[in-house]
């Protein structure tokens, strides 16, 4: 089973250190957050960067809001960050459940998951190299992974899961270890239902810090902000990580669910988190 980290979103500007300490440590993957009315980076921009910055290491949206978002350009944005990632990128996509992130986009959230729905087929279509229309040509660049990068599916109702065996891709489960095993069921059933071979990618995600008590308050703080809108807040804050025994416990349980990684979630912004996370998990 892989580990990876998901970036803390306060403070851009240290990402860059944040993703090449995680590359040197050995860590499989960098995934990032996605809003649109709140004071977090612009997810594909950020990791194009950051694509820059290393070598190995994935890069992946957790989710992207893609209903939020234009096809065609999506569809540009996402070949061009695969293509210059050398095929390292992978695009995690959900719908948005926050009425102020549609409102400013201009999208009716009532529809968002036929919208993604639409989107999914033109970007698999644009993706392999066909026309946009009769009148309008192919929209580039090629990207480097055939058929268009590597897709995850967030979500917890089932017809957002069955879109993990409806267009091929793996599964982003938001969910503590003691209820997460009938979604990564679901996502399975889904894949198979669907006829397809072999099996998909789960990952997990866990909010964890592990630091001194300044750094538990600041992420404490974060995560307590992230999800105001959710009334679930506190609850977020409360079954967040913070000791060596929880992180390596919660691991070990997703392991024997099957889980094909752990995304670790870092609310606190001290970049000297991955050396420690890396002495207890890898």
């Amino acid at each position: 089973m892989h580990i990876g980290l998901g970036l803390p979103i306060a403070d851009p500007g240290t990402l860059p250190e944040w993703a090449v300490r995680a590359e040197a440590a050995g860590f499989a993957s960098l995934g990032l957050l996605d809003r649109l009315v709140y004071d977090n980076p612009e997810p594909l921009v950020t990791l194009a960067m950051l694509a820059g910055r290393t070598e190995h290491i994935r890069l992946q949206t957790e989710v992207l809001l893609a209903p939020l978002r234009e096809p065609t350009l999506l569809a540009k944005q996402t070949a061009t960050l695969d293509r210059i990632s050398g095929g390292r990128f992978v695009l995690g996509l959900g719908v948005g459940g926050r009425d102020d992130d549609h409102e400013a986009s201009g999208t009716d959230i009532g529809t968002r998951g036929r919208r993604l729905d639409e989107q999914l087929g033109l970007l698999r279509r644009l993706w392999s190299g066909d026309p946009f229309s009769d009148t309008c040509g192919p929209i580039g660049p090629a990207p480097t992974t055939e058929g268009g990068p590597e897709l995850l599916f967030g979500g917890f109702r089932p017809a957002a899961i069955d879109r993990v065996g409806r267009w091929g891709g793996g599964f982003l489960a938001a969910a503590a270890p003691s209820w997460a095993g009938g979604l990564f069921e679901m996502a399975r059933e889904s894949w198979s239902g669907h006829g397809r071979s072999g099996s998909p990618r789960i990952v997990a995600q866990l909010n964890t810090v592990l630091g001194p008590q300044h750094l538990v308050d600041q992420a404490r703080a974060a995560v307590l902000d992230y999800y105001e809108f959710s009334g679930r807040a506190e609850y977020m804050a409360d079954t967040m990580l913070t000791t060596p025994r929880e992180i390596a416990s919660a691991i070990r349980q997703f392991d024997d669910l099957g889980a094909s990684e752990v995304m670790l979630y870092c609310y606190g912004t001290d970049p000297t988190q991955i050396d420690r996370l890396a002495d207890i998990v890898l």
